[in-house]
């Protein structure tokens, strides 16, 4: 069985980070992705989906990422369960992200030109110019 997510978006907020009660961290935060047709209005459709990142991940995901960063990532689907406080049963659809790459530069590094704040450790990426295809 498989059970693999891939999805490039921005993030709608800040992440979130938390800690269980372990000490573990976890960051969470949404992702807008565009769907890649366009409605009857000639407008593209977007999905909100929430992403869930552990650990190490999740620090370096909550210390580096912003509302509007570009992100690709991998992981995948989780279902949870629950209940309200009114005893209605809901179900939360969620990403647990294994794999989140930092797909553009952090405003400030764009405005100063220094890469000072950029994670090259968190999973982030610097571009060659051989590599470019242009």
């Amino acid at each position: 069985m498989i059970n693999r997510v891939v999805l490039i978006g921005r993030l709608t907020r800040d992440p979130e980070l938390r800690y269980t009660a372990n000490g573990v961290a976890v960051a969470s935060f949404t992702l807008a992705v565009d769907r890649p047709f366009t409605n009857q209005q000639g407008e593209r459709d977007t999905d909100f989906i929430r992403i869930v990142t552990w650990r190490k991940l999740a620090e370096v995901c909550a210390n580096n990422l912003g509302k509007g960063r570009l992100v690709g990532l991998e992981g995948r689907i989780q279902v949870r369960s629950y209940e309200t406080p009114e005893g209605e049963k809901r179900q939360a659809f969620e990403v647990v992200a294994d794999n989140v790459r930092f797909l553009d530069w952090p405003k400030d590094r764009q405005e100063t030109g220094t890469g000072d704040n950029f994670p090259f450790d968190g999973g982030g990426f610097e571009p060659v110019d051989d590599d470019l295809p242009f």
